[in-house]
Order: C-alpha cells, then structure tokens, then sequence
C-alpha cells in the first residue's frame, strides 16, 4: 500500500482515455472524471486508442505514456470486431436500454459476439499491466463482461464495475438481446459501483427477480461468490473549477462571448449531441418562452454547445438534423437583425474556457431526459462568481438532481415548465441566488472527485480483505464447506 492507503498497482480501465491538457477539448464526462485519479494516484490508465488492427497480431500492444504520477496506455482494437462492440452492442442497445429507450434498440447477434470479443481482447491486454497487489476498476457500459473475462484468465484480484449511466428497471433491461448471460457475467465483479440509489436499486431488483438469486444486505450472491453493489456519486474538483473560472475571464473566446451580450442574460447548455440530453425540448422551452413572454425576447439568449458523436448511428444522425432544423426554425421566428435567440454550436471546449463561459452564464439549462449524474450541473455551479453567481435549472432526472437540490428543478417532458423556470432564474435577486449557490457548493465541497475514488478503492481493498477472511474455506471437505456458507450467508461482513 501507499502512504495514501491505496493498492500499490491501480488499474483503471474504459473504452477511451484522456491526455489531460487543460487547453484541448475534454472528450466527455468519465474522462473528465479520471483524469485527476490517475494522474494523483499512480494508476495505469488503460484504454482504447481509437485505431484498429487486424487479428494477426499474436497479443495486444499497448502504447504507454507518463500522466501526472501514473500512466495511460492505450491498445488498438481487433478491426474485425470493433464496429460491433462498439457501434453496435455498446452504443445501439445498451446505450438507449440503460437511458430506457429500447424503442431505439437496434443490434444483431454478431454485435453481442463482438462486443464479448472485445472484452476479452481487453482482459488478454490487461494482465501485462498486473503485478502484486493488483486492483482493478473498470469504467462504464463498455465493458460489462471483462470481469468475467478476468476471472476466466486466472485473476483472482480486486476486481471493480463503476457504471457511470443510470441502470433501469428490470422490464427495460430484459429488451436487451442476452441479457442474463451479460448481467450474470456482471455478478463477477467483487464490487459494482453505481451513481444513485435508484440506479442500484434497479439492479438489484433485476438480480433478486429475473436471475432469482439471494440478496443480502445489498450483496448478490451467485456462482461467481459475492458481489457487493454501492451508491458511490461522482462529483468534480469544485477549486480546481473555480480557478479555471477566475483565470478564463480574458480568453479571447470569453471576452468575445460578454462582448457580444449588449446587456441581455445568457443561458449555456453544454451536451453531447445525444437523445439522452432533451435538447429537443429544451430549446423548445426558450421557443415557448420567447412566445408566451415576448418581454423576455433580446432580454435571455442560449448559447447552446452540442458537440457530436456516433455518427455513424442512424439515432445521432437523425437527432443532429432535427435540432439544426428546430435551431433554425426558432431563430427564424424569434430573431432581429441585431439579435439572434439561441446560439448553436457543434464544437468541444477545453474545461479552461468551458469554465469561463460558464461564468459568463447567468442561467446554466441542464436538462436531460435520464442522465447518471451529469457533470456539467456540478461544473456550472463550480464555475460561478461567489458575489454575483447564476442560477441552476436542472432536470430531476439527471443524477445530480439527488445532490443539487438547491437549483431549480424541472421536468424536461414539461416544456412549459420549463419555460417558467427559466423565467424565474432570470428575475430571481441576488439573495436566493447567493443562497441556493451556497448550499449548492456546500455539497460539491463535500463530495469531490477525490472523494469519489478513495471511496470505491477503499471499497476494493475491502474486498480483497474479505476474501482473504472467507479463503479457508476452500480447504474444507464439500459438505463442510455448504453447511459454513450457509451459516455465514446472513452475516455482513464489515
């Protein structure tokens, strides 16, 4: 162990990693999230390139990397299998199953082979990385499986799940082609981590009733021995955004952006260009606003940043058309020669001047339809002038919800509310602003990114205890050995 309590070999693991320049576009919300782990914490980042390889190499090469105090090391993916894993299984059914679309599944049973594929691929890769002492943490939806994988390799180490989605209920994730073989595969996972209590919830309700297996005390118990499943909420470095804030100020993308006001407030939305987020009826709620409450035109703008992904998904691409046409439509109505209502951009800022124009908000518009947690809430109130700060609307769907209670929140299915929300942040004074943003920070503070991953990793290194207290066990004959787990299986161990 390190003098910071942690496992002396840390390996983190998701589909894509981050360098960790505070000037280039963050590529999302769990590389954002990472970055401070591995780089303060001596982990080894490990992840997809972004490139393919044919299947003729003999084993998986890494390229490898120095990042803060740890490394990232990233592995092109066989070719023959990547398109499936990852266009197809991981973003065309898990993807809307997780965020209860399964109206939008759309996957073939090569995609499922693939994506197990690619698991395994990951956990041949890994084992170059393990040494004494190893923990595991693998990171999202990508890589459901690669415990198992694991463990069919001979690890017999930590191994860890952080799912950073939300999980649904048991009706939504039994849409999902091989489901119980994917969730079964899951429970062999010591720890699984998820964002909120619901989320965990879920799960569990999946396991005790389509799986029929026994739950105690949160732990699931199956073939693979026990699995422990937590509430762990992701948070962020409140003054590390703070500082970006202050700093931005008179970046030229800054400084052009308060020029540019005239005196109106402007509200920011920061989203990947996802169904998830409800950027349809968000921008539909200022088209309402504008429409009932013609005082507030010139008055309130958006500066909505919407920067793509997965394009090559039939879903993302249709979504991108129809909030271009819907921006359009609405700065047609709504806008003057000298005044256009929503600014619509579909490009990445680094976190340095997303901070920045955070600040500049006086309104930040969160508003997903189902989101894990949604960093972009926390990171706006971070962000925020302490003397003068702004104002959270913020969906009661989005995870952050559970810990922002303090902004205002909204139903994203209801426009109108919507629309009046916005209205009331405008006009809202100084006094419950300053205090809705205090106690806001107040939980930030409390909760923060470091937080976060000393928790799940002291969460491991009490797995590892645990199984080192249930080990001789193994030694005893097989009739001893059912009537010991029987008599220990309603004793938590702690």
């Amino acid at each position: 162990m390190n003098r910071r309590g942690r496992p002396v070999n840390l390996i983190v693991v998701s589909n894509r990693v981050a360098r960790g320049k505070p000037n280039e576009p963050m590529t999302g919300g769990l590389a954002a999230a990472l970055l401070p782990v591995v780089e303060h914490s001596g982990a080894i980042w490990v992840g997809s390139s972004g490139r393919v390889r044919d299947g003729h190499q003999k084993e998986p090469f890494a390229e490898i990397e120095a990042l803060g105090t740890g490394a990232i090391a990233t592995l092109d993916l066989p070719a023959a299998h990547y398109g499936g894993y990852y266009e197809g299984f991981a973003n065309s059914a898990l993807w809307p199953a997780l965020h209860s679309r399964s109206d939008l599944i759309r996957v073939s049973r090569e995609d499922y082979v693939s994506y197990r594929e690619v698991n395994a691929f990951m956990a041949r890769a890994l084992l170059r990385f393990r040494k004494a002492k190893t923990a595991f943490w693998v990171q999202d939806y990508h890589f459901l499986a690669l415990g198992a994988e694991l463990r069919d390799l001979g690890v017999d180490d930590p191994i860890g799940f952080f799912l950073h989605t939300p999980w649904p209920v048991a009706a939504v994730m039994q849409g999902v082609p091989n489901h119980r073989e994917l969730i079964t595969a899951m429970l062999a996972y010591d720890l699984l981590g998820f964002q909120t209590e619901e989320d965990r919830q879920n799960f569990l309700g999946y396991v005790g009733g389509e799986l029929g297996l026994a739950i105690e005390d949160g732990v699931a118990i199956s073939q693979h021995g026990r699995t422990r499943c937590e509430v762990f909420p992701i948070g962020i470095d409140a003054g590390k955004f703070a500082a970006y804030a202050a700093k931005s100020a008179s970046h030229p993308d800054v400084s052009r952006l308060r020029r540019s006001l005239n005196g109106e407030r402007l509200a920011i939305g920061v989203d990947r260009l996802d169904y998830s987020k409800g950027l349809v009826n968000r921008i539909s709620a200022f088209d309402r606003l504008w429409t009932e409450q013609p005082q507030f035109a010139r008055g309130i703008s958006l500066l909505q940043i919407a920067n793509p992904s997965r394009g090559g998904i039939e879903a993302y691409g249709n979504l991108q058309n129809e909030v271009a046409r819907l921006v359009t439509d609405v700065n047609g109505r709504h806008g003057e020669v000298d005044w256009t209502p929503i600014r619509y951009l579909n490009k990445g800022f680094s976190q340095a001047v997303l901070a920045g124009l955070y600040r500049t908000a006086q309104i930040g518009v969160v508003t997903p339809l189902h989101d894990g947690m949604n960093l972009v809430a926390k990171e706006y109130v971070a962000a925020q002038n302490p003397a003068d700060p702004g104002v959270l609307v913020l969906s009661k769907f989005a995870g952050a919800a559970n810990e922002l209670d303090a902004a205002l929140l909204v139903n994203p299915h209801d426009i109108d509310g919507m629309a009046r929300a916005i209205a009331v942040a405008a006009a809202m004074q100084l006094t419950e602003r300053k205090m809705r943003w205090d106690a806001m920070m107040k939980k930030l503070r409390g909760h923060t990114i470091q937080q976060w991953s000393a928790d799940f990793v002291a969460g491991l290194e009490k797995c590892r205890t645990e199984k080192a207290a249930v080990a001789p066990l193994a030694a005893q004959p097989p009739q001893a050995l059912r009537w010991l787990k029987s008599a220990i299986s309603g004793v938590r161990l702690i």
